[in-house]
């Protein structure tokens, strides 16, 4: 799917806050309601815009530390890789899980309320996952950035030509 400048300032402006009217987000884009609209749309039929979300404060629900975890496993084959994505998808404390190249097959990032609420999320949930052959934790003492995807900085090809009747105010 091609995006043009207007898609990537959609893309911008709802990751900053996706609760926007029609309204808002076309007169933050310079475009009507309509073809903004219509735009939304395409972009979520796309595939480029996968659902809309709301962040919670994980202090404020009562999760107030955060775990980085490594962890190497036995079994490489393509169905033990699965079961073990499948495990972890299944805990709530896991809030993101990446296969990764390196020293470490997995890097998962968790919530727990402390130390007490790790050790319990190791021994309930983590290692009954069979086939786990080491682990190495970091507790995050500070997060110092959290940011959306950088459409500007992405292989975005800018198209300078956009149909007359979407743009806002002119007309031919």
């Amino acid at each position: 799917m091609k995006l043009d400048k207007f898609d990537v300032s959609i893309l911008e402006a709802l990751q900053k806050d996706a609760r926007l009217s029609l309204q808002e987000l076309g007169k933050q884009v310079g475009l009507t309601a309509s073809p903004c609209w219509n735009r939304v749309k395409r972009l979520e039929e796309g595939g480029v815009i996968e659902g809309y979300s709301v962040r919670v404060n994980p202090e404020k629900v009562g999760l107030p530390e955060t775990v980085i975890l490594h962890v190497t496993v036995d079994n490489h084959s393509d169905e033990a890789l699965f079961q073990f994505g499948k495990a972890l998808e299944a805990m709530p404390e896991v809030m993101e899980a990446f296969l990764v190249s390196g020293d470490y097959d997995y890097y998962i990032r968790v919530a727990v309320d402390g130390t007490r609420g790790y050790e319990r999320f190791l021994r309930e949930s983590l290692y009954k996952i069979p086939g786990i052959r080491n682990s190495k934790s970091s507790f995050v003492l500070r997060r110092l950035k959290q940011s959306h995807v950088p459409l500007r900085q992405s292989p975005v090809e800018a198209i300078e030509e956009v149909p007359v009747k979407e743009r806002k105010g002119r007309r031919r």
